[in-house]
C-alpha cells in the first residue's frame, strides 16, 4: 500500500528525514527500481490460465471431483493466506523487501508447475498453500519501491506500479479468453504460459537493487542500542553481552511491537476509520468467498465440456471497469444491498449470461466502494499506520474468511454444495447492510438530537 508519514501526533504530513530515504531525489534513483517493479508487477499478472482454473482441475488433466476442489482443495489457500500474513509482513520489513518479492516469484513458479505436473488431492492442496504464500507476500510488491524513492514520489510510483498489475491482469485475461475460444488451445497450454511470465518476472527482481532501509525496522542507532541493552543488562546480568547481533534483533522486534500496539490502539480510537475499516474487512472477506468460487459456481450453471466459456473476458471487463468525497453509512448498506442482490442474482438464475453479468455488477461496486474506503482510511495516517490498519484490516477479513470457510466450505465442516454457499453468501452482504443501515440511523438520530440540543441552548445563550 502507498505510505505517508507524519509526527505520531500531528495532522500534517512531514517528509521523512534524510538519513530514512532510501533513494534520493534524483530521477535516476527511483526510475530504475520502478520500471523494474513495474515489469514485475505486469508479468506475475500476466496469467492466462487463471480465469480457467476450475474447469482445469475439474477437467481431464488432474481428474478432480467438484467436492474435492470447492470443499477440499480451494480452503487451502484461505488457510494458508491467514497462517502466513503476520509473519510475513514482519519479514518483509525485517529483511528489506526485495527477499521477500524474490520469495513471492518462486512461490508462484512453483505453484504453476505443480499446476501443469502434480497429481492427486494431496499434491494440489500443497500447490494451493503455495499460492497463498505468493498471495501473503503480495504486500513486498507494495512495500518495495516506498523504500527507494521520496515522499514527494509516491502517488506517481503507487499508480505505476498498480497499473502495472491491473494491465497484466487484463492482458493475461484477455489473452486466456482468445487463445481458448478463437485459436482453440488447451488450458495446458495456458498454464505453460502463466508459468512463462512469473518465471520472467523472478528473474527481472533479481536486478532490484537491495533498500539500506525499511519502515519499522533498521532504525535503531548504536547509541539507542547502547542504551537498550544497558537495561537490559541490569535485568538480566552479564548473560546478554554474548550475541550482540541477536541482541540488537531482539531489541528491534520489541520496540517495533510496542510501537505497533501503541498506534494500534490510537487509529482504532478515531469512530470513521473504525467505520471503513469495519467495512472494509467485512466486505472483502465476503468478497474473497465470491471470487473464490464464482468460477465453480458458473461451472455449475453450464458444466459442458466444452471450451465455450468466456471467464477471461468477464474477469477483464470486471477488472477495468471496477478500477476505472465520504460516502455516509447509509449509502454503504445501500451499495451493500446491491451487492447482496448480484450475489444472489447469480446463485438463483441460472444462466451463464446472467451470472456473467452479475459477476461484473458485483465486483464494479465492490472495487468502487474499496477505492473510497481505502482513500478515507488512508487520509491524515503516516506511513507507519497506513500499513499497520490496512494489515489489520486483512488480517480481520481473512480470520473471517476462515471461520466462514471451516463452517461452510470446508469437508470437515458442513461441506454445502455451490449454489447454498452462494446463498449464504448473499444473506452475508445483506447483513452488512442492515449492520450500516441501523449504523447510519443511529447516526442521523444522534446528529438531529445534538442540533435540537444546540437550537435550545441558544436563547438561554443570549
Amino acid at each position: 500500500p502507498g505510505k505517508r508519514r507524519r509526527r505520531p501526533m500531528s495532522g500534517q504530513r512531514a517528509a521523512p528525514p534524510p538519513e530514512q530515504r532510501g533513494g534520493g531525489g534524483g530521477a535516476c534513483c527511483w526510475a530504475l527500481p520502478t520500471a523494474l517493479l513495474c515489469a514485475y508487477g505486469f508479468f506475475c499478472s500476466v496469467r492466462p490460465s487463471e480465469p480457467f482454473l476450475t474447469r482445469y482441475l475439474l477437467g481431464p488433466n488432474k481428474n478432480l471431483t467438484q467436492s474435492q476442489v470447492f470443499n477440499e482443495i480451494y480452503p487451502v489457500w484461505t488457510y494458508s493466506y491467514l497462517v502466513l500474513l503476520f509473519p510475513v509482513f514482519l519479514a518483509t520489513d525485517y529483511l528489506r523487501y526485495k527477499p521477500v518479492v524474490l520469495l513471492q516469484g518462486l512461490s508462484l513458479i512453483v505453484t504453476w508447475f505443480m499446476l501443469l505436473y502434480a497429481q492427486g488431492l494431496l499434491a494440489i492442496q500443497f500447490l494451493e498453500f503455495f499460492y497463498g504464500m505468493g498471495t501473503a507476500t503480495d504486500v513486498a510488491y507494495y512495500s518495495y519501491i516506498y523504500s527507494v524513492v521520496d515522499l514527494n514520489l509516491y502517488q506517481k510510483v503507487t499508480s505505476y506500479c498498480r497499473s502495472a498489475t491491473l494491465v497484466g491482469y487484463t492482458v493475461g485475461s484477455v489473452s486466456g479468453q482468445l487463445l481458448v475460444s478463437v485459436a482453440g488451445w488447451s488450458l495446458f497450454s495456458l498454464n505453460v504460459i502463466s508459468l512463462t511470465c512469473v518465471s520472467i518476472a523472478f528473474g527481472m527482481a533479481w536486478f532490484l537493487p537491495m533498500p539500506q532501509k525499511s519502515l519499522f525496522f533498521h532504525h535503531v542507532s548504536s547509541q539507542q542500542f547502547s542504551r537498550e541493552m544497558k537495561v537490559i543488562d541490569c535485568k538480566n546480568g552479564s548473560a546478554v553481552q554474548d550475541c550482540p547481533d541477536m541482541q540488537r534483533t531482539l531489541v528491534e522486534i520489541s520496540k517495533v511491537l510496542r510501537e505497533l500496539w501503541q498506534d494500534f490502539l490510537q487509529c482504532y480510537s478515531s469512530r470513521p476509520l473504525l467505520c471503513w475499516s469495519v467495512w472494509w474487512a467485512l466486505s472483502t472477506c465476503g468478497y474473497f468467498q465470491v471470487i473464490n468460487y464464482a468460477q465453480g459456481l458458473w461451472e455449475m450453471v453450464l458444466p459442458s465440456p466444452s471450451l465455450e466459456i468466456y471467464n477471461g473476458a468477464v474477469e477483464a471487463v470486471s477488472t477495468l471497469l471496477g478500477k476505472n468525497a465520504l460516502c455516509p453509512p447509509v449509502a454503504l448498506a445501500l451499495f451493500s444491498f446491491l451487492i447482496a442482490a448480484a450475489v444472489y442474482i447469480m446463485d438463483t438464475v441460472h444462466n451463464i449470461w446472467v451470472c456473467y453479468a452479475s459477476y461484473v455488477v458485483f465486483r464494479i461496486i465492490y472495487m468502487l466502494l474499496i477505492t473510497i474506503a481505502t482513500f478515507q482510511i488512508a487520509t491524515n495516517l503516516s506511513v507507519k499506520r497506513y500499513a499497520l490498519v490496512f494489515g489489520v484490516n486483512t488480517f480481520i477479513a481473512l480470520a473471517l474468511q476462515t471461520l466462514l470457510t471451516l463452517i461452510v466450505v470446508d469437508a470437515s465442516g458442513l461441506g454445502l454444495d455451490i449454489f447454498t454457499q452462494f446463498m449464504i453468501y448473499a444473506s452475508y452482504f445483506a447483513a452488512i447492510s442492515l449492520l450500516f443501515l441501523g449504523s447510519g440511523i443511529y447516526s442521523i438520530i444522534r446528529t438531529y438530537r445534538r442540533r435540537e440540543q444546540v437550537q435550545s441552548r441558544s436563547p438561554e445563550s443570549h
